[in-house]
């Protein structure tokens, strides 16, 4: 109990020492610095957890971010990663439009900082008169300050080669077991398909 209480004040004393510890992300910091450790938080360490190294601190291992311009760019940089291959890396398009979970979100270049949390739907890169749709089940969009945008996707698939009819087929047959599920875990199963295969059906524009 008493080693608990040390371990938790401990903790207080790195929590209220955070902005000592985080380093500066602007990008004048050109070299890498080490986080500050205060003392007192190296002596509870010690006291509590004698066999263990200091842990490492997320600031040590970061560079400085990238230059934010003063002017509005023209561009959006996008990196679209799978978990076997990169889709798109630092790719220079117009605008790209993904499905957030709050609905579809427009990035442009000067976009504000944002994490989405990504839903299945239809996702839209536009390159000028360009326009490649892709259907993403699930991910995170990641637009950053310096109009970089990194979207990540659990799959991907571009738009021409989903085929419609199966499509249809799908939304019938996971309609079914849903209305046939014999316990919660085969409905909540069955609804998982059924929202993936209705919204890939909202993407291809085909009716049930």
């Amino acid at each position: 109990m008493l080693a608990r209480q040390g371990l938790r004040s401990s903790l207080r004393t790195w929590a209220a020492a955070r902005p000592v510890l985080a380093r500066g992300f602007a990008a004048e910091v050109e070299n890498h610095q080490e986080a500050v450790v205060p003392e007192k938080f190296k002596e509870d360490w010690k006291k509590i957890a004698p066999n263990y190294d200091l842990p490492h601190f997320p600031s040590s291992y970061m560079a400085a971010r990238p230059a934010v311009s003063s002017t509005m760019p023209t561009k959006l940089t996008v990196n679209f990663v799978l978990p076997h291959a990169f889709e798109m890396q630092a790719k220079e398009v117009d605008m790209v439009i993904v499905p957030a979970t709050s609905g579809q979100m427009g990035v442009l270049p000067g976009h504000v900082p944002t994490i989405a949390e990504l839903k299945p739907g239809l996702m839209s890169v536009h390159e000028g008169s360009d326009v490649k749709q892709y259907f993403v089940s699930s991910g995170f969009a990641f637009v950053h300050a310096n109009s970089v945008a990194d979207i990540i996707a659990i799959e991907a698939v571009p738009l021409d080669r989903l085929d419609p009819e199966e499509v249809r087929k799908g939304v019938q047959e996971y309609a079914q077991k849903v209305t046939n599920a014999k316990d919660d875990l085969e409905r909540a199963e069955a609804q998982i398909g059924l929202e993936v295969h209705s919204a890939l059906q909202a993407a291809l524009g085909v009716s049930a």
